[in-house]
């Protein structure tokens, strides 16, 4: 049970705000919608924002998912999980490495499993979701094994909006659908 009830599912007010959330969901809304519109402006925000990150970024869509449920793991988000291992599986993602972020720490050194860059994505999202900061030496790594600071900026910041998605869901209670 959510920690605080959704709004119904058919809600249409506001009308704008709404619409553009079930445009960007394919016309449905999630239960996390659900639980933002409880605050129209608060929802609108998240709606562009976490769009702009799901959508818009040069960042591979693998690495930034692989960062994705490596956060929803380590803050125990199943729901975060549960949205995001279907996206990892469709960009490339392996079964077999899904299994395994259900550890974070070990899946980061698993040559087998994981290449250079993977592992380094696992690292940064370890350090990141735990520390709040990334030791300079992996920072340098990152910026290395990207070879570009756009990239490295995108992956630092789809790591903290997670962290913070993480932390509404986990908060709230918000259940898969």
């Amino acid at each position: 049970m959510p920690a605080i009830p959704y709004v119904p599912s058919d809600i249409s007010e506001p009308r704008e705000l709404v619409s553009a959330i079930r445009q960007r969901r394919g016309g449905t809304l999630l239960n996390l919608d659900r639980m933002l519109l409880h605050s129209p402006p608060f929802a609108e925000g998240w709606n562009q924002f976490l769009g702009a990150v799901r959508s818009r970024l040069d960042l591979p869509l693998r690495l930034r998912e692989l960062a994705i449920c490596a956060v929803g793991h380590l803050n125990g988000a199943e729901y975060e999980v549960f949205q995001h291992a279907p996206v990892f599986l469709s960009a490339g993602g392996t079964s077999e490495q899904l299994q395994a972020l259900r550890d974070p720490l070990q899946a980061a050194t698993d040559t087998r499993l994981f290449d250079a860059t993977e592992r380094l994505v696992l690292q940064a999202t370890i350090a990141l979701t735990r520390d709040v900061k990334i030791p300079g030496e992996l920072l340098d790594a990152a910026r290395r094994t990207l070879g570009d600071d756009r990239q490295v900026v995108e992956l630092m910041g789809v790591i903290a909006a997670y962290n913070m998605v993480s932390r509404f869901l986990v908060a709230l209670q918000v259940e898969p659908e």
